[in-house]
Protein backbone atom coordinates (compact mmCIF):
# COMPACT_ATOMS: atom_id res chain seq x y z
CA UNK A 1 0.00 0.00 0.00
CA UNK A 2 2.90 2.73 0.97
CA UNK A 3 4.43 1.95 -2.54
CA UNK A 4 1.10 2.36 -4.43
CA UNK A 5 0.95 5.74 -2.14
CA UNK A 6 4.47 6.92 -3.21
CA UNK A 7 4.37 5.89 -7.03
CA UNK A 8 0.68 7.74 -7.10
CA UNK A 9 2.57 11.23 -5.01
CA UNK A 10 5.43 10.61 -7.54
CA UNK A 11 3.04 10.99 -10.66
CA UNK A 12 1.57 13.64 -9.24
CA UNK A 13 4.98 15.67 -8.79
CA UNK A 14 6.05 14.67 -12.21
CA UNK A 15 2.58 16.11 -13.63
CA UNK A 16 2.79 19.41 -11.05
CA UNK A 17 6.09 20.00 -12.58
CA UNK A 18 5.12 19.58 -16.10
CA UNK A 19 2.27 22.17 -14.99
CA UNK A 20 5.28 24.52 -14.18
CA UNK A 21 6.96 24.45 -17.29
CA UNK A 22 3.95 24.34 -19.40
CA UNK A 23 3.54 28.20 -17.57
CA UNK A 24 7.22 28.76 -17.44
CA UNK A 25 7.33 28.27 -21.02
CA UNK A 26 4.61 29.99 -23.21
CA UNK A 27 4.80 31.16 -26.41
CA UNK A 28 4.47 35.06 -26.20
CA UNK A 29 2.49 36.28 -29.60
CA UNK A 30 4.33 38.59 -31.51
CA UNK A 31 1.36 39.74 -34.15
CA UNK A 32 -1.59 41.42 -32.16
CA UNK A 33 -4.93 40.18 -31.74
CA UNK A 34 -6.50 42.72 -34.56
CA UNK A 35 -3.59 42.18 -36.71
CA UNK A 36 -4.84 38.66 -37.23
CA UNK A 37 -8.41 39.59 -38.21
CA UNK A 38 -10.09 40.31 -41.27
CA UNK A 39 -10.33 39.29 -45.59
CA UNK A 40 -6.65 39.41 -45.08
CA UNK A 41 -5.18 38.62 -42.09
CA UNK A 42 -1.70 39.51 -40.89
CA UNK A 43 0.33 35.55 -41.00
CA UNK A 44 2.86 34.87 -39.01
CA UNK A 45 5.51 31.84 -39.02
CA UNK A 46 4.16 29.00 -37.69
CA UNK A 47 6.33 28.14 -33.89
CA UNK A 48 4.78 24.15 -34.07
CA UNK A 49 4.49 23.03 -30.55
CA UNK A 50 5.11 20.19 -28.53
CA UNK A 51 3.54 21.41 -25.35
CA UNK A 52 1.09 23.93 -25.33
CA UNK A 53 0.94 27.68 -24.42
CA UNK A 54 -1.24 27.64 -21.30
CA UNK A 55 -2.77 30.90 -20.07
CA UNK A 56 -6.14 30.23 -18.64
CA UNK A 57 -8.00 33.26 -17.10
CA UNK A 58 -9.07 32.33 -13.89
CA UNK A 59 -12.91 32.73 -13.34
CA UNK A 60 -13.91 35.24 -10.85
CA UNK A 61 -17.52 35.92 -11.67
CA UNK A 62 -19.30 39.58 -11.47
CA UNK A 63 -19.56 41.32 -8.14
CA UNK A 64 -22.46 42.84 -7.20
CA UNK A 65 -23.55 45.85 -10.40
CA UNK A 66 -20.82 45.08 -12.54
CA UNK A 67 -21.43 44.29 -15.87
CA UNK A 68 -19.83 44.20 -19.04
CA UNK A 69 -18.92 47.29 -21.36
CA UNK A 70 -20.72 47.94 -24.48
CA UNK A 71 -19.74 50.11 -27.56
CA UNK A 72 -20.69 53.45 -27.24
CA UNK A 73 -24.20 54.61 -27.82
CA UNK A 74 -25.48 51.03 -26.37
CA UNK A 75 -26.41 50.10 -22.89
CA UNK A 76 -26.02 46.59 -20.64
CA UNK A 77 -28.41 44.85 -18.29
CA UNK A 78 -28.89 41.60 -17.31
CA UNK A 79 -32.22 39.55 -19.10
CA UNK A 80 -31.55 36.73 -16.59
CA UNK A 81 -29.22 35.59 -13.89
CA UNK A 82 -28.46 32.67 -11.33
CA UNK A 83 -28.13 30.51 -14.67
CA UNK A 84 -26.42 26.98 -14.46
CA UNK A 85 -23.87 27.18 -17.32
CA UNK A 86 -25.87 28.94 -19.97
CA UNK A 87 -24.59 28.50 -23.04
CA UNK A 88 -26.83 28.60 -26.41
CA UNK A 89 -29.83 30.80 -27.13
CA UNK A 90 -32.88 30.35 -29.39
CA UNK A 91 -35.70 32.63 -29.70
CA UNK A 92 -39.05 31.17 -30.33
CA UNK A 93 -41.93 33.50 -32.33
CA UNK A 94 -44.15 34.39 -29.57
CA UNK A 95 -40.77 35.80 -28.02
CA UNK A 96 -39.79 33.45 -25.37
CA UNK A 97 -36.17 32.67 -25.10
CA UNK A 98 -34.60 29.45 -24.81
CA UNK A 99 -31.48 28.99 -23.23
CA UNK A 100 -29.27 25.73 -23.28
CA UNK A 101 -27.87 25.20 -19.90
CA UNK A 102 -25.14 22.49 -20.15
CA UNK A 103 -21.58 21.42 -20.14
CA UNK A 104 -19.43 18.97 -21.64
CA UNK A 105 -20.38 14.92 -21.17
CA UNK A 106 -18.07 13.16 -18.71
CA UNK A 107 -14.50 13.80 -20.19
CA UNK A 108 -13.10 10.33 -21.63
CA UNK A 109 -9.90 8.71 -19.93
CA UNK A 110 -8.23 9.01 -16.80
CA UNK A 111 -4.83 8.80 -15.41
CA UNK A 112 -2.59 11.90 -15.49
CA UNK A 113 -3.86 13.25 -19.03
CA UNK A 114 -7.32 13.25 -17.16
CA UNK A 115 -6.18 14.96 -14.32
CA UNK A 116 -3.91 17.65 -16.04
CA UNK A 117 -7.03 17.95 -18.35
CA UNK A 118 -9.48 18.29 -15.08
CA UNK A 119 -7.55 20.49 -13.70
CA UNK A 120 -7.50 23.04 -16.52
CA UNK A 121 -10.88 22.82 -16.96
CA UNK A 122 -11.41 23.75 -13.57
CA UNK A 123 -9.40 26.65 -13.99
CA UNK A 124 -11.42 28.28 -16.86
CA UNK A 125 -14.35 27.14 -15.02
CA UNK A 126 -15.84 24.37 -17.25
CA UNK A 127 -15.55 21.58 -15.21
CA UNK A 128 -18.90 21.66 -13.77
CA UNK A 129 -20.97 18.75 -14.53
CA UNK A 130 -23.30 19.36 -17.34
CA UNK A 131 -27.07 20.54 -16.13
CA UNK A 132 -28.56 18.94 -19.24
CA UNK A 133 -31.75 20.93 -19.34
CA UNK A 134 -33.35 24.08 -21.91
CA UNK A 135 -35.31 26.50 -19.69
CA UNK A 136 -37.79 29.00 -20.92
CA UNK A 137 -37.44 32.60 -20.24
CA UNK A 138 -40.04 35.27 -20.86
CA UNK A 139 -40.29 39.12 -20.15
CA UNK A 140 -43.94 39.00 -19.75
CA UNK A 141 -43.61 42.63 -18.88
CA UNK A 142 -41.35 43.96 -21.81
CA UNK A 143 -39.19 45.63 -19.53
CA UNK A 144 -36.36 43.80 -20.93
CA UNK A 145 -35.80 41.35 -17.78
CA UNK A 146 -36.90 37.81 -18.37
CA UNK A 147 -39.76 37.60 -14.83
CA UNK A 148 -40.75 33.76 -16.02
CA UNK A 149 -38.85 30.80 -16.52
CA UNK A 150 -39.30 27.19 -16.53
CA UNK A 151 -37.73 24.01 -17.30
CA UNK A 152 -38.94 22.94 -20.60
CA UNK A 153 -36.30 19.91 -20.91
CA UNK A 154 -34.44 18.15 -18.70
CA UNK A 155 -32.53 14.79 -19.14
CA UNK A 156 -30.49 15.44 -21.85
CA UNK A 157 -27.10 15.04 -23.00
CA UNK A 158 -25.19 17.69 -23.25
CA UNK A 159 -27.90 20.01 -25.75
CA UNK A 160 -26.59 23.04 -27.68
CA UNK A 161 -28.69 23.76 -30.89
CA UNK A 162 -32.42 24.28 -30.78
CA UNK A 163 -34.46 24.69 -33.95
CA UNK A 164 -38.65 25.14 -34.67
CA UNK A 165 -39.35 23.72 -37.78
CA UNK A 166 -43.56 23.82 -37.72
CA UNK A 167 -44.78 21.91 -35.04
CA UNK A 168 -41.39 20.27 -33.70
CA UNK A 169 -38.94 21.34 -31.75
CA UNK A 170 -35.12 19.99 -32.39
CA UNK A 171 -32.36 19.86 -29.73
CA UNK A 172 -28.60 18.95 -31.07
CA UNK A 173 -27.31 16.58 -28.11
CA UNK A 174 -23.86 15.63 -28.10
CA UNK A 175 -24.87 12.12 -29.47
CA UNK A 176 -27.92 12.79 -31.30
CA UNK A 177 -29.91 15.28 -33.24
CA UNK A 178 -33.63 14.46 -31.53
CA UNK A 179 -37.15 16.73 -31.92
CA UNK A 180 -40.51 16.86 -29.23
CA UNK A 181 -43.80 18.33 -30.48
CA UNK A 182 -43.98 21.54 -29.13
CA UNK A 183 -46.45 24.58 -30.02
CA UNK A 184 -44.79 28.30 -28.51
CA UNK A 185 -46.39 28.98 -25.67
CA UNK A 186 -45.98 25.44 -23.81
CA UNK A 187 -43.59 26.10 -21.11
CA UNK A 188 -43.16 22.37 -20.60
CA UNK A 189 -42.27 19.33 -22.56
CA UNK A 190 -43.15 15.79 -21.10
CA UNK A 191 -43.04 13.82 -24.34
CA UNK A 192 -40.35 11.41 -25.28
CA UNK A 193 -37.81 12.28 -27.81
CA UNK A 194 -37.73 11.28 -31.44
CA UNK A 195 -34.11 10.50 -33.05
CA UNK A 196 -33.65 11.77 -36.18
CA UNK A 197 -29.57 10.70 -36.70
CA UNK A 198 -27.47 9.71 -34.73
CA UNK A 199 -23.98 11.83 -34.21
CA UNK A 200 -20.52 11.26 -33.41
CA UNK A 201 -19.75 11.79 -29.51
CA UNK A 202 -16.58 11.68 -27.91
CA UNK A 203 -13.19 13.10 -27.53
CA UNK A 204 -13.33 17.10 -27.63
CA UNK A 205 -15.45 19.18 -29.17
CA UNK A 206 -18.78 17.78 -27.62
CA UNK A 207 -21.01 21.07 -28.92
CA UNK A 208 -23.64 20.14 -31.83
CA UNK A 209 -25.61 23.05 -33.49
CA UNK A 210 -28.72 22.69 -35.18
CA UNK A 211 -30.04 25.50 -37.60
CA UNK A 212 -33.14 25.14 -40.28
CA UNK A 213 -32.76 25.72 -43.65
CA UNK A 214 -34.80 29.17 -44.60
CA UNK A 215 -37.87 26.42 -46.25
CA UNK A 216 -37.71 24.76 -43.84
CA UNK A 217 -36.95 21.31 -45.76
CA UNK A 218 -34.07 20.21 -44.24
CA UNK A 219 -31.63 21.30 -41.15
CA UNK A 220 -27.66 21.92 -40.50
CA UNK A 221 -25.94 20.22 -37.95
CA UNK A 222 -22.08 21.10 -36.94
CA UNK A 223 -20.02 18.89 -35.36
CA UNK A 224 -16.75 19.32 -34.05
CA UNK A 225 -13.17 17.24 -34.79
CA UNK A 226 -12.75 14.45 -31.75
CA UNK A 227 -8.99 15.71 -31.76
CA UNK A 228 -6.82 18.82 -32.78
CA UNK A 229 -5.32 17.36 -35.66
CA UNK A 230 -5.97 13.98 -36.10
CA UNK A 231 -3.48 12.72 -33.75
CA UNK A 232 -5.38 10.15 -32.11
CA UNK A 233 -5.91 8.49 -35.91
CA UNK A 234 -8.09 9.06 -38.84
CA UNK A 235 -10.79 6.77 -37.64
CA UNK A 236 -11.84 8.84 -34.71
CA UNK A 237 -12.65 11.61 -37.40
CA UNK A 238 -15.38 9.09 -39.37
CA UNK A 239 -15.04 7.41 -42.66
CA UNK A 240 -14.64 10.74 -44.20
CA UNK A 241 -11.25 11.11 -43.44
CA UNK A 242 -9.74 7.40 -43.81
CA UNK A 243 -11.33 6.34 -47.11
CA UNK A 244 -13.57 9.41 -48.65
CA UNK A 245 -17.06 7.84 -47.57
CA UNK A 246 -19.37 10.77 -47.21
CA UNK A 247 -20.52 9.67 -43.70
CA UNK A 248 -23.63 11.68 -41.35
CA UNK A 249 -21.22 9.62 -38.67
CA UNK A 250 -18.26 11.57 -39.31
CA UNK A 251 -16.60 14.59 -37.62
CA UNK A 252 -14.77 18.10 -38.27
CA UNK A 253 -17.88 18.71 -40.90
CA UNK A 254 -21.44 19.88 -41.52
CA UNK A 255 -23.90 18.06 -42.23
CA UNK A 256 -27.39 18.68 -43.98
CA UNK A 257 -29.86 16.46 -42.18
CA UNK A 258 -33.33 15.74 -44.03
CA UNK A 259 -36.03 14.79 -41.42
CA UNK A 260 -38.58 13.10 -43.44
CA UNK A 261 -36.56 10.79 -44.27
CA UNK A 262 -33.97 10.75 -41.68
CA UNK A 263 -31.26 10.77 -43.96
CA UNK A 264 -27.75 13.15 -44.15
CA UNK A 265 -25.09 14.08 -46.12
CA UNK A 266 -21.93 15.92 -45.70
CA UNK A 267 -22.61 19.50 -46.84
CA UNK A 268 -18.73 20.25 -46.24
CA UNK A 269 -15.84 18.99 -44.43
CA UNK A 270 -12.18 20.00 -43.10
CA UNK A 271 -13.83 22.43 -40.15
CA UNK A 272 -11.94 21.60 -37.25
CA UNK A 273 -14.79 22.98 -34.96
CA UNK A 274 -17.71 24.58 -36.37
CA UNK A 275 -20.42 26.15 -34.04
CA UNK A 276 -22.22 29.37 -34.42
CA UNK A 277 -24.34 28.95 -37.71
CA UNK A 278 -26.16 31.51 -39.47
CA UNK A 279 -27.76 32.80 -42.54
CA UNK A 280 -26.56 35.85 -44.30
CA UNK A 281 -30.02 37.61 -45.15
CA UNK A 282 -28.71 39.25 -48.33
CA UNK A 283 -27.45 36.44 -50.08
CA UNK A 284 -29.59 33.53 -47.95
CA UNK A 285 -26.20 31.45 -47.82
CA UNK A 286 -24.99 29.70 -44.72
CA UNK A 287 -22.21 30.79 -42.54
CA UNK A 288 -20.07 29.47 -39.66
CA UNK A 289 -17.78 30.16 -37.05
CA UNK A 290 -14.48 27.94 -36.72
CA UNK A 291 -11.93 27.30 -34.15
CA UNK A 292 -8.86 26.44 -35.69
CA UNK A 293 -6.13 24.14 -34.56
CA UNK A 294 -3.92 24.55 -31.41
CA UNK A 295 0.04 24.09 -30.84
CA UNK A 296 1.29 26.36 -33.95
CA UNK A 297 1.90 29.04 -31.32
CA UNK A 298 0.08 32.36 -30.24
CA UNK A 299 -0.06 34.41 -33.75
CA UNK A 300 -1.38 30.99 -35.77
CA UNK A 301 -3.67 29.91 -37.26
CA UNK A 302 -6.50 32.35 -37.32
CA UNK A 303 -10.22 31.10 -35.72
CA UNK A 304 -12.51 32.15 -38.55
CA UNK A 305 -15.89 33.14 -39.83
CA UNK A 306 -16.74 31.98 -43.21
CA UNK A 307 -19.72 31.46 -45.96
CA UNK A 308 -19.94 27.34 -46.00
CA UNK A 309 -20.18 26.30 -49.84
CA UNK A 310 -21.63 22.71 -50.56
CA UNK A 311 -19.01 20.29 -50.91
CA UNK A 312 -16.34 22.92 -49.92
CA UNK A 313 -13.35 21.30 -48.37
CA UNK A 314 -11.74 23.80 -45.44
CA UNK A 315 -8.36 22.07 -44.95
CA UNK A 316 -8.49 20.42 -41.30
CA UNK A 317 -6.74 18.43 -40.18
CA UNK A 318 -4.00 19.01 -43.43
CA UNK A 319 -4.14 22.42 -44.28
CA UNK A 320 -5.03 25.57 -43.06
CA UNK A 321 -6.31 29.21 -44.07
CA UNK A 322 -6.83 28.30 -47.84
CA UNK A 323 -3.79 25.65 -48.30
CA UNK A 324 -0.90 26.65 -45.18
CA UNK A 325 0.47 22.59 -44.87
CA UNK A 326 0.23 21.10 -41.32
CA UNK A 327 3.64 19.11 -41.38
CA UNK A 328 2.94 17.65 -37.91
CA UNK A 329 -0.30 15.73 -39.81
CA UNK A 330 0.01 11.94 -41.18
CA UNK A 331 -0.67 10.61 -43.64
CA UNK A 332 -0.11 13.66 -45.68
CA UNK A 333 -2.67 14.45 -48.20
CA UNK A 334 -0.95 16.54 -50.88
CA UNK A 335 -3.32 16.37 -53.27
CA UNK A 336 -6.46 17.90 -51.16
CA UNK A 337 -3.97 21.30 -50.99
CA UNK A 338 -5.27 22.89 -54.36
CA UNK A 339 -8.98 22.21 -53.22
CA UNK A 340 -9.01 23.79 -49.68
CA UNK A 341 -11.37 26.53 -49.69
CA UNK A 342 -9.90 29.65 -48.07
CA UNK A 343 -11.91 31.07 -45.21
CA UNK A 344 -13.54 34.42 -46.17
CA UNK A 345 -12.93 36.50 -42.52
CA UNK A 346 -10.01 35.85 -39.50
CA UNK A 347 -11.27 36.43 -36.39
CA UNK A 348 -7.85 36.67 -34.43
CA UNK A 349 -5.89 33.23 -32.95
CA UNK A 350 -7.17 31.33 -30.44
CA UNK A 351 -10.03 34.01 -29.69
CA UNK A 352 -12.66 30.74 -29.77
CA UNK A 353 -15.70 32.38 -31.88
CA UNK A 354 -18.76 30.48 -30.93
CA UNK A 355 -22.18 32.32 -30.86
CA UNK A 356 -22.98 33.83 -34.57
CA UNK A 357 -26.19 36.08 -35.63
CA UNK A 358 -27.04 38.13 -38.29
CA UNK A 359 -28.24 41.73 -37.56
CA UNK A 360 -31.29 40.99 -39.53
CA UNK A 361 -33.99 42.33 -36.76
CA UNK A 362 -31.29 44.37 -34.71
CA UNK A 363 -32.13 47.92 -33.30
CA UNK A 364 -29.08 48.96 -32.14
CA UNK A 365 -28.25 52.05 -34.66
CA UNK A 366 -26.77 52.29 -38.29
CA UNK A 367 -23.54 51.19 -37.04
CA UNK A 368 -24.78 47.67 -36.48
CA UNK A 369 -27.18 47.61 -38.97
CA UNK A 370 -25.33 44.92 -41.49
CA UNK A 371 -22.99 42.26 -40.29
CA UNK A 372 -22.62 39.62 -37.84
CA UNK A 373 -22.14 39.59 -34.24
CA UNK A 374 -20.08 36.70 -32.86
CA UNK A 375 -19.15 35.97 -29.69
CA UNK A 376 -15.76 34.87 -28.84
CA UNK A 377 -15.32 32.82 -25.27
CA UNK A 378 -11.36 33.29 -25.01
CA UNK A 379 -8.05 31.78 -25.25
CA UNK A 380 -7.05 29.15 -23.17
CA UNK A 381 -3.41 28.65 -25.76
CA UNK A 382 -2.27 32.45 -26.28
CA UNK A 383 0.14 34.74 -24.33
CA UNK A 384 -1.48 37.00 -23.73
CA UNK A 385 -5.21 36.32 -24.06
CA UNK A 386 -7.49 36.76 -26.71
CA UNK A 387 -11.33 37.35 -27.25
CA UNK A 388 -13.41 37.21 -23.90
CA UNK A 389 -16.04 39.54 -25.83
CA UNK A 390 -18.03 40.30 -28.17
CA UNK A 391 -17.48 41.36 -31.64
CA UNK A 392 -19.56 43.10 -34.92
CA UNK A 393 -18.28 42.38 -38.50
CA UNK A 394 -19.54 44.89 -41.06
CA UNK A 395 -20.88 43.52 -43.75
CA UNK A 396 -21.29 45.25 -47.66
CA UNK A 397 -24.90 44.40 -50.00
CA UNK A 398 -22.74 41.67 -51.53
CA UNK A 399 -23.62 39.36 -48.66
CA UNK A 400 -19.78 39.71 -47.96
CA UNK A 401 -17.64 41.55 -45.18
CA UNK A 402 -16.94 44.39 -46.19
CA UNK A 403 -13.53 45.69 -47.59
CA UNK A 404 -10.93 46.21 -45.17
CA UNK A 405 -13.21 45.25 -42.30
CA UNK A 406 -11.97 44.48 -39.28
CA UNK A 407 -13.80 42.96 -35.92
CA UNK A 408 -15.41 46.41 -33.75
CA UNK A 409 -15.56 45.46 -29.87
CA UNK A 410 -19.31 45.33 -28.80
CA UNK A 411 -19.29 44.15 -25.57
CA UNK A 412 -15.75 43.71 -23.52
CA UNK A 413 -15.41 44.21 -20.01
CA UNK A 414 -15.10 39.99 -19.17
CA UNK A 415 -11.82 39.77 -18.98
CA UNK A 416 -10.45 41.57 -16.42
CA UNK A 417 -7.49 44.67 -16.70
CA UNK A 418 -4.86 42.85 -15.36
CA UNK A 419 -5.48 39.84 -17.70
CA UNK A 420 -5.60 37.04 -15.50
CA UNK A 421 -8.99 36.82 -14.87
CA UNK A 422 -12.26 36.43 -16.03
CA UNK A 423 -15.72 37.61 -14.67
CA UNK A 424 -17.48 35.46 -17.68
CA UNK A 425 -17.28 34.27 -21.26
CA UNK A 426 -19.68 35.23 -23.87
CA UNK A 427 -21.15 32.16 -25.88
CA UNK A 428 -24.20 32.28 -27.98
CA UNK A 429 -25.57 35.50 -29.55
CA UNK A 430 -28.50 36.39 -30.49
CA UNK A 431 -31.88 38.84 -30.85
CA UNK A 432 -34.72 39.28 -29.00
CA UNK A 433 -37.98 40.50 -30.28
CA UNK A 434 -37.14 44.07 -29.70
CA UNK A 435 -33.93 44.19 -31.68
CA UNK A 436 -31.83 44.19 -28.18
CA UNK A 437 -28.60 41.48 -28.74
CA UNK A 438 -29.06 38.70 -26.15
CA UNK A 439 -25.02 37.14 -24.92
CA UNK A 440 -25.04 33.42 -22.79
CA UNK A 441 -22.23 34.08 -20.09
CA UNK A 442 -21.39 30.38 -19.68
CA UNK A 443 -18.97 32.07 -16.54
CA UNK A 444 -21.20 34.66 -15.65
CA UNK A 445 -24.08 32.18 -15.24
CA UNK A 446 -26.38 34.87 -16.88
CA UNK A 447 -28.07 36.66 -20.30
CA UNK A 448 -26.51 39.78 -21.11
CA UNK A 449 -29.00 42.60 -22.87
CA UNK A 450 -27.43 45.15 -25.36
CA UNK A 451 -29.92 47.58 -26.40
CA UNK A 452 -29.73 51.31 -28.03
CA UNK A 453 -28.73 53.87 -25.26
CA UNK A 454 -32.05 55.89 -24.55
Amino acid sequence: MLKRILIVLGILAVAAAGLFFWYGQPDEAQLSEQAVTGRIPQLGTARPQDIPTIGIAKPVGWAEGAKPTPAAGLQVAAFADKLDHPRWLYRLPNGDVLVAETNSPPREGGGITGWIMGLLLGQAGADVPSPNRITLLRDTNGDGVADQRSALLTGLNSPTGMALVGNWLYVANTDALVRYPFTPGQTQITAKPEKIIDLMGGGNHWARNVVAAPDGKSLYVSVGSASNIAENGLEAEGQLYVDGTPSARGRALILQVFPDSKSARVYAWGLRNPNGMAFEPHSGQLWTVVNERDMLGSDMPPDYLTQVDFGAFYGWPWNYWGGYVDKRVTPERPDLREYTKRPDFALGAHTAPLGLTFATDAKLGGTFANGAFVGLHGSWNRKPLSGYKVVYIPFGDNGFPAKGAKPVDLLTGFLATDGKTTRGRPVGVITDATGALLVADDVGNRIWRVSAAK
